[in-house]
């Protein structure tokens, strides 16, 4: 009786895979897992693809804090599973609330999620559970089960010591997706237990974890009302936080059975007010290399710009672009740069930009110091087919490209005076506005008796959602108050 040739190969992959790729020993559990990647290959990875998360990043320009980052990290790593692998702790530059781990012991934590920590507790309850990660091998084994089930393992990458370059691009996207979106209910649950057991073992109340998981959904809700309201996708810290709420009954089970680990060492008692000290003067929001927005202003040092947007829309600083919205979502004008390889008059590259587009009402702007052409255009927008004034600046090989639409399809040419003001106003940075260009940061004050979050919202710089934001930095989200004399982080 033959087999099928479908089987033949089923058999043939799974022997090769079982004999060639072999099954290696958890360090965390003691069982065999089937693996792809040898520890060797983790932390090869770990080390090339580390210059390109600092590349993407950038590292926080603080000594001090890098250094207790770094301290408190190797004080969790000294007490893992996996003590013998060289950990690397990084402070990244990003206003992201954001932390994860590459395979081989390298372990990041934004500032944007620094700001909203309370604690070194929390910020070891973070820690550790990216360490846990790194301890349990999860990129390593949800590379494996992808490659296996998807049958994306070649012949060339089994029979060599080295990931060829297509299972290390492979690889990548696998770790990509989990860093975005977490590594599944098992493997987060997992880290979480094991963040707590490494948390107890170095001397820290595990009962930290609970704390932490509930500032950072407290932090996804308010970052979902955000997305709504800025009609984009949500930036949430390992998206496995939707179904991973702080009064999980498993949650609380495995950071119970942590508290009865022993510590390896003497037992941390670990103050509020010390933790805070160290974030005096955190950067908060984005950074000087991003831009900063005041009121209807906005400021960039780095590209030595300023520009103004209409009163009373709100005007949002994102990643990529400027997002200024009317009042009732009546228009909105988005702003982006492009730096060019070879200075090009306005006029030319929108037509270049819009190539296939039909250009209608084209003019040159006057009355402004920068060289700039406007026109209309059809295109495709969140709000359906639009005809949107698009507006390019011209600075040296820096173009400014605004695009501006309006919710109504026949509202027309209503917000073009809003549109073409505003690309009008695009100048370079006087003197007093490059110290206006300057980051948000933190500072910790003591609360006055009877101070409330709403009045000392009225006094903040945070540009929008001042209350709120300052409730979520202080753990009083979404409606707790400061208590008289307590220090409190504010934003200036």
């Amino acid at each position: 009786m033959s087999m099928g040739l479908n089987a033949v190969l089923g058999v043939t992959l799974a022997g090769l895979l079982s004999a060639l790729a072999g099954c290696a020993v958890n360090p965390v559990s003691g069982q065999s897992d089937f693996m792809l990647m040898s520890q060797e290959q983790e932390i090869s990875l770990g080390r090339e693809e580390h210059p390109n998360i600092l590349k993407q990043y950038g590292k926080y320009g603080h000594v001090e804090l890098q250094a207790y980052v770094e301290m408190v990290g190797q004080r969790l790593a000294a007490v893992s599973h996996r003590s013998d692998l060289s950990y690397h702790f990084t402070l990244l530059d990003s206003p992201e609330v954001n932390a994860f781990a590459l395979p081989g012991g390298y372990v990041y934590i934004t500032r944007g999620l620094l700001s909203y920590l309370n604690s070194e507790a929390e910020m070891a309850a973070v820690l550790g559970h990216e360490i846990g990660h790194v301890t349990a091998r999860h990129g390593a084994r949800q590379y494996s089960a992808a490659m296996a089930t998807g049958l994306g393992v070649t012949l060339g990458s089994i029979l060599v010591p080295e990931l060829r370059q297509q299972s290390a691009q492979d690889l990548l996207n696998v770790l990509g997706t989990a860093l975005l979106r977490g590594y599944g209910r098992e493997h987060e649950l997992e880290a979480d237990r094991l963040g707590a057991e490494y948390l107890a073992r170095s001397g820290y109340d595990p009962q930290a974890m609970i704390q932490v998981i509930r500032v950072l959904k407290n932090q996804e809700q308010f970052e979902l009302q955000l997305a709504r309201e800025e009609n984009r996708e949500p930036r949430i810290y390992h998206g496995v936080f939707s179904t991973h709420p702080d009064n999980d009954q498993r949650l609380h089970e495995v950071v119970g059975a942590a508290g009865k680990v022993p510590p390896a060492g003497a037992v941390r008692t670990v103050e509020r007010g010390p933790f805070l000290a160290r974030l005096q003067g955190l950067i908060f929001g984005p950074g000087a290399h991003e831009g900063v927005v005041r009121g209807q202003e906005f400021y960039h040092r780095d590209l030595d710009i300023g520009a103004r947007y209409p009163a009373g829309w709100r005007v949002d600083n994102l990643s990529d672009r400027i997002l200024a919205t009317a009042p009732q979502q009546a228009a909105m004008l988005q702003t982006e740069v492009e730096v060019l390889k070879q200075a090009l008059a306005p006029e030319p590259y929108l037509a270049q930009r819009f190539k296939g587009g039909t250009l209608t009402d084209g003019a040159a702007l006057s009355g402004q110091p920068l060289p700039g052409y406007s026109a209309r255009i059809l295109l495709n927008t969140a709000l359906g087919r639009r005809e949107a004034r698009v507006i390019a600046v011209a600075r040296g090989l820096q173009m400014y490209l605004f695009i501006g639409v309006t919710h109504d399809a026949d509202a027309g040419s209503r917000f073009d005076g809003d549109f073409l003001a505003t690309a009008r106003s695009l100048h370079a940075l006087t003197t007093a506005e490059r110290e206006l260009a300057e980051p948000l940061r933190l500072a910790v004050i003591k609360a006055a008796a009877g101070a409330t979050f709403s009045q000392l919202a009225g006094d903040s710089r945070i540009p929008h959602h001042a209350e709120e934001q300052l409730r979520l930095l202080n753990d009083r989200y979404p409606q707790g108050e400061p208590q008289a004399g307590e220090a409190i982080k504010v934003v200036r």
